[in-house]
């Protein structure tokens, strides 16, 4: 484990196990130009992060890629998130033009640098699949959460990355079904790989929407200097809080209309009053706040 300037670089055991099987079986060289590759990718989600004022708590090489964790602090809208999404596989893309180019100015062909630029070309177009964890299902979210409440964008593509990981696993086990050939090992590794994250990230979701509601005040302070129009949300006075929290958008300010059975306002409420409602309710348990 490595720290530079306050980013933690780690590898995770198996990756170390790759990296001795790979010297085993002679095919070092191309495992450890891919996990270059992949290093390079997230040193672009990491940048990118860094720029745009989020917080990169470190680079982890994991044994089918590696990832950046990054902590928002409230600070990254929906279209940040996209920059950061996107800056990963714009490094393979930048290296794969560079390639190119070096390549038709030698007029020689190399087989290692044909290699480094089909290595580039599956770690973008993977990663940029629209299932999640990978960056093109984080796109994917952050455009969906511009229209629709955020805990609803959570719930529902989590979801449709668990159905779409499970697909992977049954498409990678299909020919030993079928009874015509081995297994697609790799895919399988894969899709077992991405629905265990997804499980483990759906299971996550209070928390995560815990954090989004701890950040709102940045938004609130965002939206005040920009002079923006709040997004409204009607309410009946006996409705309770968590419901009508998890309208919430993300990138939008909100106005809480409280109307009663004859349709008369009784009380307006900025987004602000009704969160710190929400956790002076909130049990210390963290288990469902108690009804107000």
């Amino acid at each position: 484990m490595i720290n530079v300037r306050g980013v933690t670089l780690s590898l995770h055991p198996l990756f170390v196990l790759v990296m001795l099987t790979s010297i085993l079986t002679g095919h070092f060289i191309e495992i450890i130009t891919l996990f270059t590759l992949v290093f390079i990718h997230e040193l672009g989600h990491a940048t990118a992060a860094s720029l745009l004022g989020a917080r990169v708590l470190s680079i982890q090489m994991l044994p089918f890629g590696g990832v950046a964790v990054i902590e928002d602090q409230g600070k990254l809208n929906a279209w940040k998130e996209i920059v950061i999404a996107l800056a990963g596989p714009l490094q393979n893309g930048i290296m794969i033009i560079i390639l190119l180019w070096f390549r038709n100015v030698s007029g020689l062909e190399y087989n290692y640098v044909n290699y480094i630029i089909q290595g580039n070309a599956v770690i973008a177009l993977f990663n940029l699949l629209p299932i999640l964890p990978l960056d093109g299902g984080k796109i994917l979210q952050a455009l969906i959460s511009l229209s629709f409440s955020y805990h609803r964008t959570l719930v529902w593509t989590f979801r449709a990355s668990i159905v779409t990981s499970l697909l992977f696993c049954i498409y990678g086990i299909s020919p030993l079904l079928r009874q015509n050939g081995p297994i697609h090992l790799n895919l399988l590794a894969v899709g077992i790989f991405l629905l265990y994250s997804n499980i483990v990230d759906y299971r996550n979701i209070p928390y995560r929407f815990i954090r989004f509601l701890l950040g709102r005040d940045e938004l609130f302070y965002r939206e005040v200097a920009k002079g923006s129009i709040a997004l409204p949300i009607v309410s009946l006075p006996v409705k309770h809080l968590e419901p009508i929290l998890r309208l919430f958008r993300r990138d939008r300010y909100h106005m809480v209309y409280v109307m009663n059975e004859q349709g008369r306002i009784v009380a307006v409420l900025p987004e602000q009053r009704l969160i710190r409602s929400y956790f002076a309710t909130r049990p210390p348990d963290g288990g469902e706040p108690k009804p107000k």
